[in-house]
């Protein structure tokens, strides 16, 4: 029997589990209930579903046997088991794609770094704050050949051959100080009862308990074993029933989160369709949120038997962060991933949770703004991302988000926006852009672009997110009101001025001048009336990416994207271009065509190609002036 060392991240991991992260440690028999369950799950639609299973005795339950004397506690379940490979896999190593990466993200909080733990799936390691050692006996569903994986949780394990009756695992713990307090039947029911009384499996408790002997008139202890959860589905129990913990506890139990959820939506469907589905917005963004390869958050169930849990198309996306339970009473209980992605039942199903989850969402903006402002410090992007992509809800998802803007502190939703408009403005506008800078907010707000807006107290709303310009540049409409974007060539009716084509025609020798000079660089050089107090600004077509967005795209490896160029607007009343409509074609003004259009470039957040050609015209204009 060789011992093998753990990997490293889980060598850090036991050390922060066992010494700082878990406040409360009875959490740990959560956690090892959790996993029989999920380990009865699997095994329960194998052999529904699959031929070589159908045939294998399934008797589900869990079963926890304390000896008080020995001071052990064990946990047994009869699911799916593990071979010696999944031991070594599940339990010596962190096998998840990008769990790795989460130890360099751990904080010094307690509390945030133990959400972390249960959102990755690591809490079998749990054990190790209340025993010693910790001996699992395993056999996998199907095999004959048991295994035990024995460990201190400190440098390494063991595995050797042993024996098992039935498929499933038996968990060993050799309780320590901490998990002495533990080794009492009250407090062990006490503890399922908090956490795991929704859990669909019996769970049976043996113990030792006091009983009264009347013939010898003195209390007397004897071996007991009875059933320590209520073992339904508690998602399929009317709302009336149900207190807001078994809620929470449902949620932690299902998520590996800590926290309690911010809200949840339980809905019983039925007519054409039978359904019940539970959903829970966490408190906190799951740590995934932004990997390709999120955890799913959602469990499908047929008839109340677990199918899966990793189908990603039982919610869009955008709705990632979600987790909960679909239960549907009309799937069939072989159903795949391949079927479900052209079932109509499933298609029904989700089309109704979606628009159920974002009207829930709406009554929650409504009703408790405080919390709702909660949700979207953490989830408004998520939201953004639907507009992008779903189409159906798109105006749904359009009063959802929350936008920072020129007019108000903190956030703002488009209806109150659009409330504050002037009687006679046409249009509402928002700014993009300023992405990668590190102060994309700052360097919007002082937009030369917004000038004009400023000057004639018009709103514009700041979005400031790197992806929201290609999010938005595909909404026109809010409503019947038109969405415009200050950046494009378009002037809007509400910034029209009677003196522009006069401006134009006294300007042209310098527009010519200017685009002589500049050449291929721009598209267009031209008066503007959107600038108050700078000298120049650039903006892109109607249909064109700014060229911030253009260096964004390329970045995300989109190398074929066709380069365009931006049209370079100037302010007819500012200094600099009155001086030089005068001032002749020369050096001096050749230096200072090319600076209009590298400082309009800069104050978009866009790099120049040049630096040093910028800088060398910059210190000869300087030179002149001092």
């Amino acid at each position: 029997m060789a011992k093998q060392e753990f990997q490293t991240e889980v060598s850090q991991l036991l050390q922060l589990i066992i010494h700082s992260l878990y406040s409360h440690p009875e959490i740990f028999l959560r956690e090892l209930i959790s996993n029989s369950s999920d380990a009865l799950d699997k095994l329960r639609h194998l052999t529904l579903v699959d031929e070589a299973y159908k045939s294998l005795p399934f008797e589900p339950r869990i079963d926890l046997e304390l000896d008080e004397d020995k001071k052990t506690l064990t946990i047994a379940d009869t699911g799916i088991g593990m071979s010696e490979e999944d031991l070594i896999a599940n339990l010596g190593t962190i096998a998840r794609s990008g769990t790795k990466n989460f130890l360099a993200q751990l904080t010094t909080d307690a509390k945030k770094d133990s959400n972390l733990i249960g959102q990755f799936g690591v809490g079998f390691y749990s054990a190790f704050m209340v025993a010693d050692s910790v001996e699992v006996i395993s056999r996998k569903a199907g095999e004959e050949q048991a295994w035990k994986w024995t460990s201190d949780g400190k440098t390494g394990f063991e595995i050797e051959k042993a024996e098992r009756d039935v498929a499933g695992t038996t968990i060993l713990l050799h309780l320590n100080e901490e998990g002495a307090q533990y080794a009492n039947g009250w407090r062990l029911q006490e503890i399922v009862k908090k956490y795991s009384n929704h859990i669909a499996f019996p769970i049976f408790l043996t113990h030792d308990k006091s009983e009264w002997n009347e013939e010898e008139k003195k209390s007397e202890k004897k071996s007991t074993t009875e059933q320590v959860n209520a073992a339904s589905a508690l998602w399929r129990r009317s709302k009336s029933e149900l207190k807001d913990e078994d809620y929470k506890e449902l949620y932690k139990s299902i998520s590996g989160d800590w926290e309690d959820p911010l809200f949840w939506f339980h809905t019983k469907a039925e007519g054409s369709l039978d359904y019940t589905t539970l959903f829970f917005i966490p408190a906190k963004a799951p740590i995934d949120l932004y990997q390709a390869d999120y955890k799913v958050g959602v469990k499908l169930y047929v008839k109340r038997v677990f199918i899966m849990d990793d189908a990603k198309e039982l919610l869009p996306s955008y709705l990632r962060f979600v987790r909960g339970i679909i239960d549907s009473e009309d799937l069939p209980l072989n159903v795949s991933r391949e079927i479900l992605q052209q079932n109509r039942v499933l298609t029904s199903i989700r089309t109704a949770s979606v628009k159920k989850i974002l009207s829930e969402l709406k009554n929650i903006a409504a009703n408790e703004p405080a919390k709702y402002l909660e949700f979207i410090g953490q989830f408004n992007r998520p939201l953004k991302e639907g507009i992008h992509g779903d189409y159906a809800n798109r105006e749904a998802l359009l009063d959802l988000v929350r936008f920072k803007s020129t007019k108000v502190e903190g956030l703002t939703s488009l209806a109150d926006a659009k409330s504050r408009m002037k009687t006679e403005q046409k249009s509402l506008y928002y700014i993009t852009g300023g992405a990668g800078t590190g102060n994309a907010e700052s360097m919007l707000r002082s937009s030369p672009l917004l000038e004009i807006y400023k000057k004639k107290d018009i709103e514009v709303l700041i979005l400031d997110d790197e992806f929201d310009e290609l999010i938005f540049a595909g909404v026109d409409k809010y409503g019947d009101l038109d969405f415009k974007a200050v950046s494009k060539t378009a002037t809007s009716e509400d910034l029209k001025d009677e003196a522009e084509p006069d401006q134009a025609e006294a300007l042209k020798p310098l527009l010519d001048k200017l685009k002589a000079t500049l050449g291929d660089r721009v598209k267009d050089v031209r008066v503007s009336v959107r600038l108050a107090d700078s000298p120049s600004c650039i903006v892109s077509d109607e249909e064109e990416p700014s060229l911030q967005m253009q260096q964004m795209m390329r970045a995300m490896g989109q190398t074929n994207m066709p380069a365009s160029k931006p049209t370079l607007e100037i302010n007819p009343d500012h200094a600099i271009v009155k001086k030089l409509l005068a001032r002749p074609e020369d050096a001096v003004a050749e230096d200072a065509a090319w600076l209009l259009l590298d400082q309009a470039l800069l104050m978009e957040g866009v790099p120049l190609k040049d630096p040093a050609s910028f800088v060398q015209r910059l210190n000869r204009m300087m030179a002149l002036s001092i």
